[in-house]
């Protein structure tokens, strides 16, 4: 636990975090069996560079960014971040959730994955939304895998998009209260 840092990117961390994005993607989209789906991968690679982008571009203010780095490695195995309600979110919920901040770009390197490093920042998301009177979120998504793991940690959605993305491939949305987000303390981080 010692060896993970939690931190806000720097400029310097650019280079490395692109590389990171496209880690995750790539490994993300084989697991999920559509890694031939090459403009759609190469676009979700870009907006996170984009948003990426905007936090450092207004100093966290439009999109907000936590990394976490393997003290030991000098390597970032973990981002999360927060900003605006996406459009497809507030799309395909009427506006409802067009005011909230959306938890996005959760993602944690192949090699590290359930060793709690997610969990870890998801803690330090919802303390500091704790800390700045946020009292509700969204988040999305449309992999099955990361939508199973949605499932355990904030029960089942509020929006299901049937084959949004095609047969078999649904969006899901949630809406959660951060006072109802439990921190949790249980989980040993092991690099």
């Amino acid at each position: 636990m010692n060896d993970i840092e939690i931190r806000r990117p720097r400029i310097d961390d650019v280079e490395e975090l692109n590389q990171f994005f496209r880690i995750v993607v790539e490994d993300t989209f084989a697991k999920e069996g559509i890694a031939d789906l090459l403009d759609d991968k190469e676009s979700e690679i870009e907006s996170k560079r984009q948003y990426l982008k905007a936090d450092l571009d207004s100093k966290g203010n439009s999109r907000h960014f936590f990394i976490a780095s393997d003290q030991r490695l000098n390597k970032i195995i973990g981002t999360i971040e927060y900003g605006p309600a996406s459009e497809l979110i507030s799309i395909c919920t009427d506006g409802a959730l067009k005011d909230l901040y959306e938890v996005g770009t959760v993602f944690v390197h192949p090699d590290y994955q359930r060793r709690g490093i997610g969990t870890l920042l998801l803690n330090v998301m919802f303390l500091t939304f704790l800390n700045q009177g946020v009292n509700e979120f969204c988040l999305d998504s449309g992999y099955p895998g990361a939508q199973r793991i949605w499932k355990k940690k904030f029960g089942e959605p509020d929006y299901v998009l049937k084959d949004y993305w095609g047969k078999g491939y649904d969006h899901m949305i949630w809406r959660r209260r951060t006072k109802d987000m439990p921190i949790d303390t249980r989980t040993s981080v092991m690099p």
